[in-house]
């Protein structure tokens, strides 16, 4: 059995619709939270050990990079959430009648996660 199909192996030329591109994010967000959730642990421990690892925790947040960390898991935190709740709605059955009704849900929750993630960007940088 010799099937003459066209196969595209060229990632780059491979056009998926906004829902694809929402969802993976999603899924990516989630693998971040998880992570995360391992660091602000040990941060947590560290700061409740003693008088001297809560002052050292509380200089490490001076560093940018552990600002950047704490930055990105409030981020991934706020799309996953936004677009966690546009799961929701759909599994209720809205918005899920037709690809047109999807996307238009992908564009509003990709927006709301945008200034979601805005608002956090300003509450943490003026934190």
């Amino acid at each position: 059995m010799d099937k003459k199909r066209p196969v595209n192996l060229d990632i780059g030329t491979i056009r998926l619709p906004i829902t694809s591109y929402v969802s993976i994010l999603h899924r990516a967000s989630g693998v971040i939270l998880f992570f995360s959730i391992a660091v602000f642990l040990w941060l947590l421990e560290g700061s409740l050990d003693s008088e001297q690892s809560f002052n050292d925790v509380k200089a490490l947040f001076n560093n940018p990079l552990c600002q950047f960390i704490v930055w990105a898991s409030l981020a991934a935190l706020a799309y996953h959430a936004v677009v966690g709740i546009r799961h929701l709605v759909m599994d209720f059955g809205l918005g899920e009648d037709s690809f047109e009704s999807g996307r238009t849900t992908a564009w509003v929750a990709l927006v709301v996660a945008v200034v979601v993630i805005a608002l956090v960007t300003g509450w943490v940088y003026l934190w």
